[in-house]
């Protein structure tokens, strides 16, 4: 488990950070999400010893922070990096080594990575012939190759193409079935839709929403409804009555429609579907819970102006 309490880091005057208490449970998928410059790296440089915060302290497991957790983490920062004039194997038994494996460790765990991700015959290549998604592969095993307890990865998903995004993704969840921690920061909200179980938002520096995906989906709700239906639109209308609103409507031919509704007074599912189901055929009815990137959009954009 990961304690971050009253963290704060201050620049000179500017304030990147600010108070920002947050527990992350082992063995989870921790969505760190926020919009550019609101403190995620600051945060995540902070985890990884980079940088050391002004006020507040980090503990893991309930010890603080310290050089020994350096090899128990696993870190795939934003700002790729790898040395353009090495090997790809040669390069990985670098990362692993400094990172505390034996040589013989190292290549054994280089070994199965690159098999893993079928790049295996790129083994003896140099950096700088790889294509971007390959080094992205590349930079990506090491970072787990070490096998860390907590893995923090800064936009995991920047530069692969749909199939490898979904590969990716994958060894995520798979670090999770293994138990292990995972940060996972980016901008991409379908992805954090997809595989957190919590979400921390951070904006200006605070921490502004921190709760499981499932807890702010419903949070946020708005009270509409997606209906499908074969009748008449004036009896579909006048059951909506005063208890809904009508957002949109289309026709799908043979009589079938298909309607967005949205409850004036928070009517439930079953409300719903008493209310309709008398007056028209129901083929659908499906309450249209908000995304992240909604989410996302509602709690950053009236700052945004500041």
């Amino acid at each position: 488990m990961i304690e971050i309490a009253s963290v704060s880091k201050f620049y000179n005057q500017k304030r990147a950070l600010d108070g920002v208490d947050l527990t992350i449970q082992s063995g989870r998928i921790f969505g760190l999400i926020g919009p550019n410059g609101a403190g995620k790296t600051t945060l995540i440089r902070i985890l990884n010893q980079i940088i050391e915060p002004s006020t507040g302290h980090v503990r893991i497991g309930g010890v603080p922070l310290n050089n020994g957790h350096v090899k128990t983490f696993g870190y795939l920062p934003e700002e790729r990096g790898l040395y353009r004039e090495m090997k790809v194997l040669d390069h990985l038994v670098f990362l692993a080594r400094i990172r505390g494996l034996s040589k013989g460790e190292a290549l054994k765990a280089s070994d199965f990575w690159l098999d893993k991700f079928e790049i295996k015959p790129w083994a003896a290549k140099r950096i700088d012939s790889l294509s971007k998604g390959m080094a992205q592969k590349v930079q990506f095993i090491g970072t787990v190759l070490h096998d860390p307890n907590v893995v923090i990865l800064d936009e995991p998903l920047s530069g692969f193409d749909p199939l490898n995004i979904q590969l990716i993704l994958h060894e995520i969840k798979a670090m999770k079935k293994a138990g292990k921690t995972v940060i996972f920061s980016t901008h991409n909200m379908n992805s954090v839709d997809e595989i957190c179980d919590e979400v921390g938002l951070i904006n200006q520096g605070k921490l502004v929403a921190h709760d499981q995906v499932s807890a702010l989906r419903e949070k946020h709700k708005t009270g509409a409804f997606k209906v499908r239906y074969k009748g008449n639109q004036i009896a579909f209308a006048n059951a909506l009555w005063t208890g809904f609103e009508l957002i949109h409507t289309e026709e799908l031919g043979d009589q079938w429609f298909q309607s967005v509704i949205k409850s004036r007074h928070g009517e439930a599912f079953n409300d719903v579907y008493n209310t309709l189901s008398s007056s028209v055929e129901l083929q659908l009815l499906e309450e249209q819970l908000p995304g992240m990137q909604d989410i996302f959009l509602e709690l950053v954009t009236p700052h945004s102006h500041e």
